[in-house]
C-alpha cells in the first residue's frame, strides 16, 4: 500500500471516530491554550516524517482542541454539520486538487459548479437568469455583490470604476439597518466604499425596517445607493418586509443586496417562505452553503440579478489564460484566482437532500429552536426574551441581585463548561442574552431534550458567579 494510502485511511479513521463520538463527548473544547501550544510546538526536524505518522501525531495533539461545531447541541453561531454526502464531495475535491478557476484547470469542476449554481437558483426560486458565485463564505459574497453593485451605479453616473478607481467618483451611500452583519461593514471597506458612507436605519420592536424609515433615507440624498436589507438577521431571525421595501429603493434608483447568510433558505419552506415573500425582487443577494445547507466550510454564494455588472467588476484577462469557450469560467464571477472546488459539495448537498430534503430540514430546525427557546425560558431563573421568527431566539438569566448582563454571560460559561451544549451571547437592544441559533442537520428531538435537562442541572446546581 502506498504512503498516500496509508495517510488517507488513517485520517478515514480519525474522522469516522470523531463523528460517531459527536454524542458523546463535550460540545466545548477541553484543552486550554497552553496545552495545545505544547503539544504542536515542537521543534521542525530536519528529516522526513511518514505521512501516517504526521496524521496520527496531529489528531494526538489536537486532542480536545475541536470545538463541537458539528454536533446537533451546538447553538452558538449559525453554523451547520457537514452532511455525509457533502464531506465525502469535499474530500474528493481535495484528493482531485484542481484549480478551479477555469474550466480548461478543472472541466469537470467547471460543469459540476455551473449545475450546482442552477439548482441553488432554483430551489431558493430566484431569478433563474441571474449570475453566481461561489466563494469562501457570505464575507466574500457580500464583497462580490457590492462591487456588481458598485459597478453598476457608477456607471449609470459615466465612471468607469474598474479603470478610474473611486478618486473622485461620486460617492455612494450604503443604507442599511441596525441589525446588520459586521460582514457588509467589511466588504465596505475592502471597496474603498469605507464605513462612513454607512448609514444606519433603526427597526421597529420586531426587528424590521419600517417602509416609512426607508423612505426618508431614501429621500434625503440622490447619491447612487445602495440599500441593505436582512433575510433573517442573527440575533431574532427577523426578515425586513422585502415587499415593501425593494419597490421603494427601486423607484429611487437604488441597488438592493440582501444579506441571506441563512434566512434565505427559508425560500425553500412552504411553512417560511411567506417571511421573505417579495425578496425575489432585489438585485444581488448572499448566503451560505456552510450554514443551512450543511456544506463543509467554505462555501458561500452569490447571486447577482444584473450579469453585466457583475461580470465586469470581477472578470479579467491574460494572455496565458485558457477560455473555457461555451463553458463556464469561475474567474469571471469571483474574486479569487487560485480557489477549490467548492461545487462539488453544493452539487453533493442538494442531491442528498432533494428539494424535500431541504424545505425539511429548514421546518425541522425552525421547530428545535422554538422548542430551545420556551423550554429555556420557561426554566426558574430564565427569561424568554426573543421567540424565534424562524431558527433563532434569544434568553437571558435572571441574577437575584439584579445585573443579570454579567449574570447571563457567567450562565453561558457555565453551560458551556457543563459541555451538553454551546452557545453563545449577544447583546440584544441594549441587554446581554444568549443566542439560540439551529441550522445542523444532526439536531433532533432528544438533542433539544438533553440541552435543556441540561440547563435546568446548571441553574438548579446554584447560583453561578457573575464576573
Amino acid at each position: 500500500m502506498s504512503e498516500t494510502s496509508v495517510a488517507l485511511r488513517r485520517a478515514f479513521d480519525h474522522a469516522t471516530a470523531y463523528l460517531e463520538g459527536l454524542d458523546d463527548r463535550p460540545v466545548a473544547s477541553t484543552s486550554t491554550l497552553a496545552e495545545l501550544r505544547s503539544r504542536l510546538r515542537m521543534p521542525l526536524a530536519a528529516t522526513p516524517t511518514p505521512a501516517a505518522t504526521v496524521i496520527d501525531d496531529l489528531v494526538a495533539a489536537t486532542e480536545g482542541g475541536q470545538l463541537g461545531s458539528a454536533s446537533g447541541r451546538f447553538f452558538a453561531w449559525v453554523i451547520g454539520g457537514a452532511l455525509p454526502s457533502a464531506l465525502a464531495a469535499d474530500w474528493l475535491a481535495s484528493a482531485w486538487d484542481v484549480n478551479a478557476c477555469l474550466y480548461a484547470c478543472g472541466p469537470a469542476a467547471a460543469v459540476v459548479e455551473e449545475v450546482a449554481g442552477e439548482w441553488v437558483k432554483d430551489v431558493l426560486d430566484l431569478p433563474r437568469d441571474a449570475s453566481f458565485a461561489f466563494t469562501t463564505g457570505c464575507q466574500f459574497a457580500h464583497m462580490t455583490c457590492l462591487a456588481a453593485a458598485r459597478h453598476s451605479l457608477l456607471a449609470a453616473r459615466g465612471w468607469d470604476v474598474e479603470a478610474n478607481g473611486l478618486s473622485g467618483a461620486p460617492p455612494i451611500r450604503v443604507l442599511a439597518t441596525e441589525q446588520r452583519h459586521g460582514s457588509v461593514e467589511r466588504a465596505l471597506r475592502f471597496l474603498g466604499i469605507g464605513t462612513r458612507a454607512l448609514h444606519p436605519l433603526p427597526t421597529d420592536d420586531d426587528g424590521r425596517l419600517r417602509a416609512a424609515t426607508l423612505a426618508t433615507a431614501l429621500a434625503a440624498s440622490d447619491s447612487p445607493t445602495i440599500v441593505v436589507l436582512d433575510a433573517a438577521d442573527l440575533n431574532v431571525g427577523a426578515c425586513d418586509p422585502f415587499a415593501e421595501l425593494i419597490p421603494l429603493a427601486r423607484e429611487a434608483g437604488a441597488w438592493v443586496h440582501v444579506d441571506g447568510a441563512f434566512g434565505l433558505w427559508a425560500r425553500a419552506s412552504r411553512h417560511h417562505r411567506h417571511l421573505v415573500a417579495g425578496v425575489e425582487l432585489a438585485d444581488s443577494w448572499a448566503t451560505d452553503a456552510h450554514k443551512w445547507l450543511n456544506t463543509p466550510m467554505d462555501n458561500g454564494i452569490a447571486i447577482v440579478r444584473d450579469r453585466a455588472a457583475h461580470r465586469a467588476a470581477m472578470t479579467l484577462s491574460a494572455h496565458y489564460l485558457v477560455a473555457g469557450g461555451d463553458a463556464r469560467d469561475a474567474i469571471d464571477w469571483t474574486p479569487e484566482w487560485t480557489r477549490r472546488a467548492r461545487g462539488y459539495a453544493v452539487y453533493a448537498a442538494l442531491r442528498e437532500l432533494g428539494r424535500d430534503g431541504v424545505a425539511a430540514l429548514v421546518d425541522r430546525c425552525c421547530e428545535h429552536a422554538k422548542a430551545l427557546a420556551h423550554g429555556i425560558g420557561a426554566l426558574a431563573g430564565a427569561e424568554l426574551v426573543a421567540a424565534p421568527t424562524i431558527n433563532q431566539g434569544l434568553v437571558r438569566f435572571l441574577d437575584p441581585d439584579g445585573d443579570h448582563d454579567r449574570y447571563t454571560d457567567a450562565m453561558i460559561a457555565a453551560i458551556n463548561a457543563e459541555g451538553t451544549a454551546f452557545f453563545s451571547g449577544t447583546t440584544f437592544r441594549g441587554r446581554r442574552a444568549m443566542r439560540i441559533s439551529v441550522v445542523n442537520w444532526r439536531t433532533n428531538e432528544m438533542d433539544v431534550r438533553r440541552t435543556i435537562e441540561a440547563i435546568g442541572r446548571v441553574l438548579a446546581n446554584g447560583r453561578v458567579r457573575a464576573t
